[in-house]
Protein backbone atom coordinates (compact mmCIF):
# COMPACT_ATOMS: atom_id res chain seq x y z
CA UNK A 1 0.00 0.00 0.00
CA UNK A 2 1.32 3.64 -0.87
CA UNK A 3 2.44 5.80 2.58
CA UNK A 4 0.16 8.75 1.89
CA UNK A 5 -3.14 9.63 3.20
CA UNK A 6 -6.11 10.05 0.90
CA UNK A 7 -8.81 13.54 1.14
CA UNK A 8 -11.87 13.89 0.30
CA UNK A 9 -14.52 16.90 0.38
CA UNK A 10 -17.26 15.15 2.61
CA UNK A 11 -20.38 16.58 2.57
CA UNK A 12 -21.65 15.97 6.23
CA UNK A 13 -18.21 17.97 7.57
CA UNK A 14 -18.46 20.84 4.43
CA UNK A 15 -14.42 20.35 4.30
CA UNK A 16 -11.83 18.26 2.76
CA UNK A 17 -11.07 15.67 5.41
CA UNK A 18 -8.65 12.81 5.86
CA UNK A 19 -10.25 9.41 4.75
CA UNK A 20 -10.09 6.95 7.92
CA UNK A 21 -12.02 3.29 6.98
CA UNK A 22 -13.74 2.01 9.68
CA UNK A 23 -11.96 -0.33 11.96
CA UNK A 24 -11.60 -3.35 9.50
CA UNK A 25 -9.86 -1.53 7.61
CA UNK A 26 -11.55 -2.15 4.30
CA UNK A 27 -14.01 0.71 2.69
CA UNK A 28 -17.28 -0.31 1.94
CA UNK A 29 -18.98 2.05 -0.58
CA UNK A 30 -22.44 2.47 -1.66
CA UNK A 31 -23.43 4.29 -4.88
CA UNK A 32 -26.96 5.71 -5.43
CA UNK A 33 -27.81 3.52 -8.82
CA UNK A 34 -29.93 4.19 -11.40
CA UNK A 35 -34.13 4.89 -11.50
CA UNK A 36 -34.26 2.41 -15.15
CA UNK A 37 -36.90 4.00 -16.64
CA UNK A 38 -34.90 5.23 -19.26
CA UNK A 39 -31.33 5.97 -20.71
CA UNK A 40 -28.86 7.50 -18.55
CA UNK A 41 -28.07 11.26 -20.85
CA UNK A 42 -24.28 12.15 -19.95
CA UNK A 43 -25.07 14.28 -17.29
CA UNK A 44 -25.87 11.02 -15.09
CA UNK A 45 -23.24 9.20 -16.29
CA UNK A 46 -20.24 12.12 -15.26
CA UNK A 47 -21.49 11.54 -11.75
CA UNK A 48 -20.77 7.19 -12.04
CA UNK A 49 -17.58 8.07 -13.72
CA UNK A 50 -15.96 10.59 -11.28
CA UNK A 51 -17.58 8.00 -8.67
CA UNK A 52 -15.43 5.17 -10.40
CA UNK A 53 -12.66 7.38 -10.56
CA UNK A 54 -12.82 7.20 -6.44
CA UNK A 55 -13.23 3.63 -6.02
CA UNK A 56 -10.29 2.93 -9.00
CA UNK A 57 -8.23 5.63 -6.50
CA UNK A 58 -8.58 4.03 -3.73
CA UNK A 59 -8.09 0.58 -5.19
CA UNK A 60 -4.77 1.81 -6.35
CA UNK A 61 -3.35 3.33 -3.67
CA UNK A 62 -4.11 -0.58 -1.76
CA UNK A 63 -7.27 -0.42 -0.06
CA UNK A 64 -9.62 -3.17 -0.26
CA UNK A 65 -12.44 -1.61 -1.13
CA UNK A 66 -16.27 -2.93 -1.52
CA UNK A 67 -18.77 -0.97 -3.92
CA UNK A 68 -22.45 -1.45 -3.55
CA UNK A 69 -25.32 0.03 -6.20
CA UNK A 70 -28.72 -0.16 -6.19
CA UNK A 71 -30.86 -0.34 -9.16
CA UNK A 72 -34.25 1.70 -8.47
CA UNK A 73 -37.27 -0.43 -10.46
CA UNK A 74 -40.09 1.19 -7.96
CA UNK A 75 -41.08 3.63 -5.95
CA UNK A 76 -39.34 6.66 -7.69
CA UNK A 77 -42.27 9.15 -8.07
CA UNK A 78 -42.06 11.70 -10.43
CA UNK A 79 -41.22 14.24 -7.56
CA UNK A 80 -37.75 13.47 -5.45
CA UNK A 81 -41.01 15.21 -2.93
CA UNK A 82 -42.94 11.86 -2.72
CA UNK A 83 -44.84 13.44 -5.16
CA UNK A 84 -46.50 12.58 -8.85
CA UNK A 85 -46.37 9.44 -10.54
CA UNK A 86 -43.83 7.11 -10.26
CA UNK A 87 -41.16 6.96 -13.17
CA UNK A 88 -41.11 3.00 -13.82
CA UNK A 89 -44.79 3.48 -14.58
CA UNK A 90 -44.69 6.56 -16.96
CA UNK A 91 -41.86 4.52 -18.65
CA UNK A 92 -43.59 1.47 -18.99
CA UNK A 93 -47.02 3.88 -20.81
CA UNK A 94 -44.34 5.52 -22.67
CA UNK A 95 -43.36 2.35 -24.09
CA UNK A 96 -46.40 -0.02 -23.89
CA UNK A 97 -44.36 -2.53 -22.31
CA UNK A 98 -44.96 -4.05 -18.27
CA UNK A 99 -42.55 -2.11 -15.93
CA UNK A 100 -39.95 -4.99 -15.27
CA UNK A 101 -39.73 -4.92 -19.16
CA UNK A 102 -38.80 -1.73 -19.17
CA UNK A 103 -36.32 -1.76 -15.83
CA UNK A 104 -34.55 -4.94 -17.68
CA UNK A 105 -34.22 -3.67 -20.93
CA UNK A 106 -33.04 0.06 -18.94
CA UNK A 107 -30.88 -2.19 -16.78
CA UNK A 108 -29.10 -3.61 -19.74
CA UNK A 109 -28.71 0.12 -21.59
CA UNK A 110 -26.86 1.33 -18.32
CA UNK A 111 -24.48 -1.51 -17.80
CA UNK A 112 -23.39 -1.20 -21.45
CA UNK A 113 -22.86 2.61 -21.17
CA UNK A 114 -20.82 1.75 -18.19
CA UNK A 115 -19.06 -0.44 -20.52
CA UNK A 116 -18.50 2.02 -22.95
CA UNK A 117 -17.44 4.24 -20.71
CA UNK A 118 -14.73 1.69 -18.50
CA UNK A 119 -16.73 2.33 -15.70
CA UNK A 120 -16.24 -0.73 -13.36
CA UNK A 121 -19.56 -2.62 -12.61
CA UNK A 122 -19.98 -2.48 -8.35
CA UNK A 123 -19.02 -6.06 -6.64
CA UNK A 124 -22.93 -5.91 -5.49
CA UNK A 125 -25.78 -4.47 -7.84
CA UNK A 126 -29.54 -4.81 -6.31
CA UNK A 127 -32.67 -4.38 -7.41
CA UNK A 128 -35.07 -2.46 -5.26
CA UNK A 129 -37.33 -5.02 -5.56
CA UNK A 130 -35.70 -7.98 -4.61
CA UNK A 131 -35.26 -6.45 -1.25
CA UNK A 132 -39.33 -5.87 0.13
CA UNK A 133 -38.74 -8.23 3.09
CA UNK A 134 -35.41 -5.35 4.56
CA UNK A 135 -37.95 -2.76 3.36
CA UNK A 136 -40.69 -3.81 5.75
CA UNK A 137 -38.10 -4.81 8.42
CA UNK A 138 -36.90 -1.51 8.75
CA UNK A 139 -40.02 0.35 8.34
CA UNK A 140 -41.30 -1.82 11.12
CA UNK A 141 -38.43 -0.99 12.98
CA UNK A 142 -39.07 2.72 12.80
CA UNK A 143 -42.46 2.61 13.86
CA UNK A 144 -41.69 0.67 17.03
CA UNK A 145 -38.91 2.81 17.67
CA UNK A 146 -41.64 6.22 17.37
CA UNK A 147 -39.91 7.49 14.40
CA UNK A 148 -42.78 6.85 11.97
CA UNK A 149 -46.21 6.86 11.96
CA UNK A 150 -49.86 5.63 9.87
CA UNK A 151 -51.49 8.25 8.39
CA UNK A 152 -54.07 7.80 5.36
CA UNK A 153 -52.92 4.03 5.08
CA UNK A 154 -49.36 5.20 4.33
CA UNK A 155 -46.10 5.16 6.77
CA UNK A 156 -44.16 8.45 6.94
CA UNK A 157 -41.06 8.55 8.79
CA UNK A 158 -41.85 11.77 11.61
CA UNK A 159 -38.75 14.29 11.23
CA UNK A 160 -39.91 16.44 14.18
CA UNK A 161 -38.48 13.31 16.31
CA UNK A 162 -35.16 14.48 15.05
CA UNK A 163 -32.74 17.21 16.32
CA UNK A 164 -30.90 17.81 13.02
CA UNK A 165 -32.69 16.44 10.21
CA UNK A 166 -30.82 19.07 8.20
CA UNK A 167 -27.82 18.03 9.20
CA UNK A 168 -25.83 17.14 5.48
CA UNK A 169 -28.05 19.84 3.44
CA UNK A 170 -28.45 23.83 4.02
CA UNK A 171 -32.43 23.38 3.72
CA UNK A 172 -34.61 24.54 6.83
CA UNK A 173 -38.26 23.91 7.42
CA UNK A 174 -39.33 27.27 5.91
CA UNK A 175 -38.13 26.60 2.47
CA UNK A 176 -40.48 23.84 2.42
CA UNK A 177 -43.82 25.86 2.21
CA UNK A 178 -46.14 24.82 -0.53
CA UNK A 179 -45.14 26.44 -3.73
CA UNK A 180 -41.48 27.44 -2.35
CA UNK A 181 -40.45 24.31 -4.25
CA UNK A 182 -41.19 22.39 -7.18
CA UNK A 183 -40.75 19.12 -6.05
CA UNK A 184 -42.94 19.39 -2.65
CA UNK A 185 -46.99 19.29 -2.85
CA UNK A 186 -49.49 19.35 0.27
CA UNK A 187 -49.64 16.03 1.98
CA UNK A 188 -52.43 16.43 4.31
CA UNK A 189 -51.57 12.78 5.77
CA UNK A 190 -48.51 14.58 6.89
CA UNK A 191 -47.97 15.70 10.35
CA UNK A 192 -44.81 18.10 9.35
CA UNK A 193 -43.87 19.22 6.01
CA UNK A 194 -40.74 17.51 5.94
CA UNK A 195 -42.39 14.22 6.53
CA UNK A 196 -41.56 11.76 3.97
CA UNK A 197 -43.53 8.33 2.58
CA UNK A 198 -41.29 4.76 3.84
CA UNK A 199 -44.53 2.96 2.17
CA UNK A 200 -47.36 3.89 0.20
CA UNK A 201 -50.66 1.72 -0.07
CA UNK A 202 -52.84 4.84 -1.21
CA UNK A 203 -51.42 7.06 -3.74
CA UNK A 204 -53.06 9.94 -5.94
CA UNK A 205 -52.77 7.15 -8.57
CA UNK A 206 -54.69 4.07 -9.07
CA UNK A 207 -53.02 2.01 -11.63
CA UNK A 208 -49.36 0.94 -9.62
CA UNK A 209 -48.43 -2.04 -11.13
CA UNK A 210 -46.27 -3.32 -8.57
CA UNK A 211 -47.54 -4.16 -5.20
CA UNK A 212 -46.73 -6.22 -2.48
CA UNK A 213 -48.65 -7.17 0.88
CA UNK A 214 -47.48 -5.83 3.95
CA UNK A 215 -48.59 -4.96 7.74
CA UNK A 216 -50.11 -2.05 6.46
CA UNK A 217 -51.74 -3.46 3.22
CA UNK A 218 -50.57 -3.88 -0.22
CA UNK A 219 -48.84 -1.33 -1.35
CA UNK A 220 -44.96 -0.54 -2.17
CA UNK A 221 -41.83 0.73 -0.91
CA UNK A 222 -40.92 4.90 -1.20
CA UNK A 223 -37.77 5.58 -2.98
CA UNK A 224 -35.84 7.13 0.45
CA UNK A 225 -35.83 3.60 2.27
CA UNK A 226 -34.56 1.48 -0.93
CA UNK A 227 -30.91 2.56 -0.28
CA UNK A 228 -30.45 2.40 2.93
CA UNK A 229 -31.57 -1.29 3.21
CA UNK A 230 -29.36 -2.04 0.15
CA UNK A 231 -26.73 -0.71 2.22
CA UNK A 232 -27.32 -2.53 5.05
CA UNK A 233 -27.85 -5.87 3.64
CA UNK A 234 -24.76 -5.92 1.56
CA UNK A 235 -22.09 -3.59 3.95
CA UNK A 236 -24.26 -3.69 7.00
CA UNK A 237 -24.71 -1.22 9.74
CA UNK A 238 -21.30 0.71 9.46
CA UNK A 239 -20.74 2.59 5.79
CA UNK A 240 -17.45 4.36 4.87
CA UNK A 241 -18.70 6.20 1.69
CA UNK A 242 -21.85 7.26 0.23
CA UNK A 243 -21.82 8.52 -3.28
CA UNK A 244 -24.18 10.42 -5.42
CA UNK A 245 -25.37 13.63 -7.44
CA UNK A 246 -25.65 17.00 -5.85
CA UNK A 247 -29.31 16.83 -6.25
CA UNK A 248 -29.65 13.81 -3.95
CA UNK A 249 -28.11 15.59 -1.16
CA UNK A 250 -31.77 17.09 -0.52
CA UNK A 251 -34.25 14.94 0.13
CA UNK A 252 -33.05 11.50 -0.94
CA UNK A 253 -29.64 11.66 0.94
CA UNK A 254 -30.96 14.04 3.94
CA UNK A 255 -33.83 11.30 4.43
CA UNK A 256 -31.51 8.01 4.16
CA UNK A 257 -29.43 9.54 7.28
CA UNK A 258 -32.95 9.97 9.08
CA UNK A 259 -33.80 6.50 8.61
CA UNK A 260 -31.33 5.10 8.35
CA UNK A 261 -29.28 6.30 11.93
CA UNK A 262 -33.09 6.15 13.71
CA UNK A 263 -33.12 2.45 12.63
CA UNK A 264 -29.49 1.51 14.02
CA UNK A 265 -29.32 3.84 16.77
CA UNK A 266 -26.10 5.38 16.00
CA UNK A 267 -23.99 7.24 13.32
CA UNK A 268 -24.18 5.21 9.84
CA UNK A 269 -22.10 7.03 7.13
CA UNK A 270 -18.87 9.03 7.51
CA UNK A 271 -18.15 10.18 4.43
CA UNK A 272 -20.45 11.58 2.05
CA UNK A 273 -19.14 12.13 -1.64
CA UNK A 274 -21.22 14.62 -4.01
CA UNK A 275 -20.53 15.34 -7.92
CA UNK A 276 -21.53 18.46 -9.30
CA UNK A 277 -24.24 18.68 -12.30
CA UNK A 278 -23.20 18.35 -16.18
CA UNK A 279 -24.84 21.91 -17.87
CA UNK A 280 -25.96 23.13 -20.88
CA UNK A 281 -25.61 26.66 -21.72
CA UNK A 282 -29.33 26.54 -21.46
CA UNK A 283 -28.91 24.56 -17.87
CA UNK A 284 -28.97 21.67 -16.21
CA UNK A 285 -28.99 18.66 -18.64
CA UNK A 286 -32.28 16.70 -17.61
CA UNK A 287 -34.50 14.03 -19.11
CA UNK A 288 -37.40 15.95 -17.81
CA UNK A 289 -36.72 19.06 -20.28
CA UNK A 290 -36.11 16.69 -23.04
CA UNK A 291 -33.57 16.47 -25.79
CA UNK A 292 -31.00 14.88 -23.52
CA UNK A 293 -28.03 13.65 -24.92
CA UNK A 294 -27.01 9.92 -24.60
CA UNK A 295 -23.60 7.70 -25.02
CA UNK A 296 -25.19 6.29 -28.11
CA UNK A 297 -26.24 9.82 -29.44
CA UNK A 298 -22.43 10.89 -29.12
CA UNK A 299 -21.13 7.62 -30.79
CA UNK A 300 -23.81 8.70 -33.67
CA UNK A 301 -22.03 11.92 -34.19
CA UNK A 302 -18.42 9.62 -33.97
CA UNK A 303 -17.30 10.63 -30.86
CA UNK A 304 -15.37 7.60 -28.77
CA UNK A 305 -17.27 7.06 -25.31
CA UNK A 306 -13.28 7.44 -24.48
CA UNK A 307 -13.36 11.57 -25.37
CA UNK A 308 -16.55 11.71 -23.02
CA UNK A 309 -14.15 10.07 -20.36
CA UNK A 310 -11.58 12.76 -20.88
CA UNK A 311 -13.81 15.60 -21.00
CA UNK A 312 -14.80 14.79 -17.43
CA UNK A 313 -11.71 14.48 -15.92
CA UNK A 314 -10.12 17.73 -17.30
CA UNK A 315 -12.66 19.09 -14.63
CA UNK A 316 -12.69 18.88 -10.93
CA UNK A 317 -15.76 16.79 -9.48
CA UNK A 318 -16.77 19.60 -7.28
CA UNK A 319 -17.46 22.02 -10.22
CA UNK A 320 -20.34 21.99 -12.66
CA UNK A 321 -19.10 21.63 -16.01
CA UNK A 322 -20.35 23.14 -19.16
CA UNK A 323 -21.12 20.76 -21.86
CA UNK A 324 -20.85 21.99 -25.47
CA UNK A 325 -19.91 19.98 -29.00
CA UNK A 326 -17.02 22.60 -29.41
CA UNK A 327 -15.00 21.61 -25.98
CA UNK A 328 -15.95 18.13 -26.76
CA UNK A 329 -14.25 18.65 -30.60
CA UNK A 330 -11.12 19.83 -28.73
CA UNK A 331 -10.97 17.22 -25.92
CA UNK A 332 -11.36 14.58 -28.90
CA UNK A 333 -8.11 16.72 -30.78
CA UNK A 334 -6.26 16.20 -27.15
CA UNK A 335 -7.19 12.75 -26.82
CA UNK A 336 -6.18 11.43 -30.16
CA UNK A 337 -3.14 13.24 -30.06
CA UNK A 338 -2.18 11.60 -26.52
CA UNK A 339 -2.68 8.32 -28.07
CA UNK A 340 -0.67 8.95 -30.72
CA UNK A 341 2.48 10.43 -28.58
CA UNK A 342 2.05 7.23 -26.67
CA UNK A 343 2.38 5.20 -29.42
CA UNK A 344 5.01 6.64 -30.31
CA UNK A 345 6.80 5.07 -27.22
CA UNK A 346 8.91 1.69 -28.06
CA UNK A 347 8.82 -0.30 -24.98
CA UNK A 348 10.96 -3.56 -24.38
CA UNK A 349 8.84 -6.31 -26.14
CA UNK A 350 9.76 -8.71 -23.22
CA UNK A 351 9.19 -6.43 -20.46
CA UNK A 352 5.74 -6.37 -22.44
CA UNK A 353 5.38 -10.01 -21.88
CA UNK A 354 6.76 -10.49 -19.30
CA UNK A 355 3.57 -7.93 -17.65
CA UNK A 356 1.25 -10.77 -19.21
CA UNK A 357 0.35 -7.66 -21.12
CA UNK A 358 -2.78 -9.10 -23.65
CA UNK A 359 -4.35 -6.07 -25.45
CA UNK A 360 -7.55 -6.16 -24.16
CA UNK A 361 -6.73 -7.01 -20.63
CA UNK A 362 -4.09 -4.53 -19.14
CA UNK A 363 -0.53 -5.57 -17.65
CA UNK A 364 -0.78 -7.81 -14.50
CA UNK A 365 1.82 -5.98 -12.18
CA UNK A 366 -0.99 -4.07 -10.04
CA UNK A 367 0.59 -3.66 -6.97
CA UNK A 368 1.49 -0.23 -5.04
CA UNK A 369 4.13 0.75 -4.62
CA UNK A 370 5.91 -2.59 -6.25
CA UNK A 371 7.61 -1.72 -9.72
CA UNK A 372 7.52 -4.25 -12.62
CA UNK A 373 10.31 -5.51 -13.73
CA UNK A 374 12.04 -4.10 -16.55
CA UNK A 375 11.90 -0.26 -15.72
CA UNK A 376 13.69 2.12 -13.78
CA UNK A 377 12.18 1.29 -10.34
CA UNK A 378 13.46 4.76 -8.83
CA UNK A 379 11.67 6.64 -11.57
CA UNK A 380 9.05 4.45 -11.41
CA UNK A 381 8.14 4.29 -7.56
CA UNK A 382 8.27 8.31 -7.64
CA UNK A 383 5.82 9.15 -10.66
CA UNK A 384 3.31 6.51 -9.08
CA UNK A 385 3.57 8.18 -5.78
CA UNK A 386 3.03 11.32 -7.47
CA UNK A 387 0.05 10.55 -9.49
CA UNK A 388 -1.96 8.98 -6.52
CA UNK A 389 -0.60 12.08 -4.52
CA UNK A 390 -2.86 14.26 -7.36
CA UNK A 391 -5.84 11.94 -7.15
CA UNK A 392 -5.60 11.61 -3.04
CA UNK A 393 -5.89 15.30 -3.01
CA UNK A 394 -9.80 15.27 -3.44
CA UNK A 395 -9.49 13.35 -6.40
CA UNK A 396 -8.28 16.14 -8.40
CA UNK A 397 -8.17 14.42 -11.99
CA UNK A 398 -6.98 17.18 -14.37
CA UNK A 399 -3.61 17.26 -11.62
CA UNK A 400 -3.13 13.58 -12.42
CA UNK A 401 -3.73 14.07 -16.38
CA UNK A 402 -1.03 16.64 -16.04
CA UNK A 403 1.65 13.71 -14.33
CA UNK A 404 0.84 12.01 -17.24
CA UNK A 405 1.62 13.97 -19.88
CA UNK A 406 4.96 15.03 -17.80
CA UNK A 407 6.02 11.17 -17.35
CA UNK A 408 5.97 11.26 -21.36
CA UNK A 409 8.32 14.01 -21.60
CA UNK A 410 10.33 12.76 -18.32
CA UNK A 411 14.08 11.62 -18.82
CA UNK A 412 13.78 8.34 -18.50
CA UNK A 413 12.96 5.43 -20.87
CA UNK A 414 10.47 4.42 -22.88
CA UNK A 415 9.53 0.98 -21.10
CA UNK A 416 9.00 2.68 -17.79
CA UNK A 417 7.07 5.40 -19.23
CA UNK A 418 4.86 2.55 -20.89
CA UNK A 419 4.76 0.88 -17.33
CA UNK A 420 3.08 3.73 -16.16
CA UNK A 421 1.14 4.82 -18.64
CA UNK A 422 -0.92 2.21 -18.29
CA UNK A 423 -0.46 2.12 -14.37
CA UNK A 424 -1.71 5.05 -14.35
CA UNK A 425 -4.91 4.37 -16.83
CA UNK A 426 -6.00 1.82 -14.09
CA UNK A 427 -7.74 4.93 -12.65
CA UNK A 428 -8.28 7.14 -15.44
CA UNK A 429 -9.31 4.22 -17.73
CA UNK A 430 -9.33 5.73 -21.22
CA UNK A 431 -8.14 2.79 -23.30
CA UNK A 432 -4.69 4.14 -23.25
CA UNK A 433 -3.26 0.53 -24.00
CA UNK A 434 -5.35 0.68 -27.53
CA UNK A 435 -1.74 2.90 -28.08
CA UNK A 436 0.38 -0.54 -27.89
CA UNK A 437 -2.13 -2.71 -29.61
CA UNK A 438 -1.93 -4.36 -32.90
CA UNK A 439 -4.35 -2.79 -35.69
CA UNK A 440 -7.62 -4.93 -35.05
CA UNK A 441 -7.85 -7.89 -37.31
CA UNK A 442 -11.67 -8.34 -39.01
CA UNK A 443 -13.78 -10.29 -37.30
CA UNK A 444 -13.62 -14.38 -38.91
CA UNK A 445 -16.87 -15.91 -40.13
CA UNK A 446 -16.59 -18.61 -36.57
CA UNK A 447 -16.18 -15.81 -34.59
CA UNK A 448 -18.86 -13.72 -35.90
CA UNK A 449 -21.33 -17.44 -35.39
CA UNK A 450 -20.13 -17.84 -32.03
CA UNK A 451 -21.18 -14.83 -31.15
CA UNK A 452 -24.37 -14.74 -32.88
CA UNK A 453 -25.56 -17.94 -31.29
CA UNK A 454 -24.51 -16.91 -27.90
CA UNK A 455 -27.06 -13.51 -28.31
CA UNK A 456 -29.64 -16.14 -29.25
CA UNK A 457 -29.01 -18.09 -26.11
CA UNK A 458 -29.65 -14.99 -24.09
CA UNK A 459 -32.35 -13.93 -26.18
CA UNK A 460 -33.87 -17.18 -24.76
CA UNK A 461 -32.94 -17.15 -21.47
CA UNK A 462 -34.30 -13.74 -20.80
CA UNK A 463 -37.44 -14.64 -22.40
CA UNK A 464 -37.17 -17.92 -19.80
CA UNK A 465 -36.66 -15.20 -17.16
CA UNK A 466 -33.72 -16.87 -16.56
CA UNK A 467 -31.68 -13.89 -15.98
CA UNK A 468 -28.65 -15.59 -14.08
CA UNK A 469 -27.96 -17.09 -17.03
CA UNK A 470 -28.64 -13.79 -19.57
CA UNK A 471 -26.02 -12.27 -17.51
CA UNK A 472 -23.54 -15.16 -17.26
CA UNK A 473 -23.85 -15.13 -21.43
CA UNK A 474 -23.00 -11.09 -21.49
CA UNK A 475 -20.04 -11.94 -19.24
CA UNK A 476 -18.24 -14.72 -20.86
CA UNK A 477 -18.82 -12.78 -23.93
CA UNK A 478 -17.27 -10.01 -22.38
CA UNK A 479 -14.40 -11.84 -21.54
CA UNK A 480 -13.97 -12.64 -24.61
CA UNK A 481 -13.10 -9.21 -25.82
CA UNK A 482 -17.06 -8.93 -27.27
CA UNK A 483 -19.40 -6.13 -25.96
CA UNK A 484 -23.25 -6.48 -26.24
CA UNK A 485 -25.39 -3.69 -26.70
CA UNK A 486 -29.08 -4.02 -26.12
CA UNK A 487 -31.20 -1.74 -28.38
CA UNK A 488 -34.75 -1.79 -29.39
CA UNK A 489 -34.37 -3.20 -32.85
CA UNK A 490 -32.55 -6.13 -30.79
CA UNK A 491 -28.88 -7.22 -29.55
CA UNK A 492 -25.50 -5.89 -31.57
CA UNK A 493 -22.22 -6.72 -30.29
CA UNK A 494 -18.80 -5.15 -31.41
CA UNK A 495 -15.23 -6.17 -30.09
CA UNK A 496 -13.73 -4.12 -27.44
Amino acid sequence: MLDLTVNIYNTLGKSVQELVPNEDGKIGMYTCGPTVYHYAHIGNLRTYIMEDVLEKTLRFVGYDVKRVMNITDVGHLASDGDTGEDKMLAGAKREHKSVMDIARFYTDAFRTDAEKLNIRWPDVVEPATNCIPEFIEMIQTLLDKGFAYVAGENVYFDTSKLKEYYVLSAQNEEELVVGARDDVEEDVNKKNKADFVLWFTKSKFENQELKWESPWGLGYPGWHIECSCISKKHLGEYLDIHCGGVDNIFPHHTNEIAQSESSFGHKWCNYWFHVNHLNTSSGKMAKSAGGFLTVSSLEEKNYDPMVYRFFCLQSHYRKPLEFSFDALDNVSAAYDKLVARISRLNPSVDAMEKWQFACAEGPDFRKAGQAPEGVEESVYLEWEKNFAGSLANDINTSSAITALYDVLKADTDDTTKAALVLRFDEVLSLDLGRAFRAPEESVDDELASYVEEMIAKRAEAKKAKDFAAADAIRDELAAKGITLKDTREGTTWERS
